[in-house]
């Protein structure tokens, strides 16, 4: 992700934070110092923020090692203000398989909880609790409010609503009946009636509920777009889609000819070769960004793209639309028995699912 730092690696996964986190601490020193705290209180809330992030992290490890007893790696984890993401290559489509990766993350905080709990006592009444967490965080309630977090957390990521975990574990409990597709169109459905109702109450007391309705609905839509659109795919193969006629251009060119190929043609994404041998890609991007910082005359070569992904002409298109669309801006190359034969782009694929689509609803309406 764009603006992310790494801090490491956890388990083989890339750590990384995003450079807005470093507001949300700024955020809460201008917030303690504006209520009077002094610098102990500060630095009290500052590390309370921290093991939030390191539970979120805890969290999404959760996913990721689950994940990785099915064969699936994880790209990396991002840490950002309003939570962690785990970018794993692919989902778990069996039932089983994305109940146990789902329920994984919150079961972490369950236990982390549980774990904390042997460390702290709970005070008996709300009133009590209420004047224990009176007056900020400090080394009195540190572990009291960890306690009551990650129990947050849990039940939060439990809501049966995508994009939430509890969303994931709803579609994988229906897909037990239903087609994975319509299983999560009935839990999209379910998580958006959900919304509606965060919405409603959100506008009578905590208008937070409101952002987390709204973040329901368009999470829940994508995720039943994106599932609908895999399954349109289901039986075909990158044969299905491949291009034959693709433009080419030699890597020693200079941006000017990639510019004039552009305007001359409906390419947009360019196969580029040396020796008549493919070594890279160049979008209108990459063209874009050449022209403005290195001038028109500069080689193709030091604005390509140079990571060429290969796809077998035989290969199930769900099997790769994972990777078709994390590669989105590129154009990757189709080869039958070691030889090039064509190319394939999102654009493409996207077109193909179009017409499957239109077609679907026509069959539908005869």
């Amino acid at each position: 992700m764009k603006g992310s730092f790494k801090l490491g690696k956890v388990a083989g996964i890339g750590l990384f934070i995003h450079w807005t986190f470093s507001l949300l601490l700024l955020f809460i020193i201008f917030v303690n110092y504006r209520s009077g705290y002094n610098i102990l209180q500060i630095t009290w809330s500052i590390a309370f923020i921290l093991s939030i992030f390191i539970t979120v992290v805890l969290h999404e490890l959760g996913h990721a090692l689950a994940a990785k007893n099915y064969g699936i790696k994880t790209k990396d984890i991002t840490l950002l203000p309003i939570g962690g993401l785990a970018r794993l290559e692919k989902l778990p489509e069996k039932p089983i398989e994305e109940l146990i990766v789902a329920f994984a993350g919150p079961m972490v905080n369950l236990f982390l909880a549980l774990l904390t709990s042997f460390f702290v006592t709970v005070p008996e009444n709300e009133e009590l609790l209420m004047t224990q967490l009176s007056g900020g965080i400090n080394s009195h309630n540190f572990l009291l409010n960890f306690l009551i977090v990650n129990l947050a957390l849990a039940i939060f990521n439990l809501i049966p609503a995508f994009p939430m975990d509890g969303g994931r574990i709803l579609r994988a409990l229906l897909a037990f009946k239903f087609q994975r597709h319509t299983a999560t169109k009935i839990a999209a459905r379910i998580g958006q009636l959900l919304a509606i109702g965060f919405i409603f109450i959100g506008f009578f007391s905590n208008p937070f509920l409101i952002f987390i309705g709204i973040f329901v609905i368009l999470g829940a839509q994508m995720e039943t777009e994106y599932t609908a659109s895999k399954y349109l795919l289901k039986g075909y193969t990158v044969r299905d889609v491949v291009m034959k006629q693709y433009q080419t251009i030699d890597a020693n060119q200079p941006i000017k000819r990639a510019i004039e190929l552009l305007l001359d043609s409906q390419s947009k994404i360019f196969l580029i070769t040396a020796n008549s041998q493919p070594v890279g890609t160049l979008n209108r991007d990459q063209i874009i960004i050449a022209l403005s910082e290195k001038g028109e005359n500069t080689p193709i070569v030091n604005a390509m793209n140079k990571n060429l992904v290969f796809l077998n002409i035989e290969t199930l298109l769900a099997d790769i639309f994972e990777l078709v669309y994390h590669n989105k801006s590129n154009l990757m190359l189709v080869m039958e028995n070691n030889q090039l034969v064509g190319t394939l782009d999102t654009e493409n694929l996207l077109e193909f699912i179009l017409i499957k689509e239109v077609k679907q609803k026509g069959a539908y309406a005869n």
